[in-house]
């Protein structure tokens, strides 16, 4: 027996493995982004997406392809609705996404930083200590720029192996 839970579940197993346009190696549900699908009363298949920061870019191209994969997969009305609360971060990045990163020569991001409670320090310099190197591991490493081809990678460069490589900052 169908129901809408089953629905849900098997129209999440399609949105799930919708590649990121920024980072194909990657699914929306390894990248993290993809919060949850559920089948509204009307028999509407609703994705929700959490962007990875505020105006990605990347949203409009992640939301026509979870609707494109829905509807090619017979959910005749699908839709993506954002949500912001509680915002993304690096920590949302599954094991395996994390795996990927490295065999594809980016730097997977370590733990995100947790805020103090109380004012926000200002800092003025880069507060990150060694990035390991994803093809030798080596962890002597430098920051060439902290913005890459998007704006959540910085370029780094490693001394051991001399290859330049792209890190996924922490969010």
């Amino acid at each position: 027996m169908v129901t809408a839970r089953t629905d849900a579940r098997h129209a999440r197993q399609i949105a799930a493995r919708v590649p990121d346009p920024e980072l194909p190696m990657l699914t929306l549900a390894d990248l993290g982004v993809l919060r949850d699908v559920t089948v509204a009363p009307d028999g509407t298949v609703v994705a929700s997406l959490t962007p990875t920061y505020s105006g990605c870019p990347a949203m409009a191209e992640m939301r026509a392809a979870v609707v494109t994969r829905l509807r090619a997969a017979g959910y005749d009305r699908a839709e993506v609705r954002t949500v912001l609360d509680p915002p993304w971060t690096t920590d949302w990045i599954t094991p395996e996404g994390r795996r990927r990163l490295a065999e594809h020569g980016i730097a997977p991001p370590g733990p995100a930083p947790r805020p103090a409670p109380g004012p926000v320090p200002l800092v003025l310099s880069g507060t990150r200590g060694a990035v390991p190197c994803p093809r030798c591991g080596a962890t002597d490493t430098e920051e060439t720029s902290r913005f890459g081809a998007t704006s959540c990678k910085a370029l780094w460069r490693c001394r051991a192996c001399l290859e330049p490589f792209e890190y996924v900052k922490e969010i």
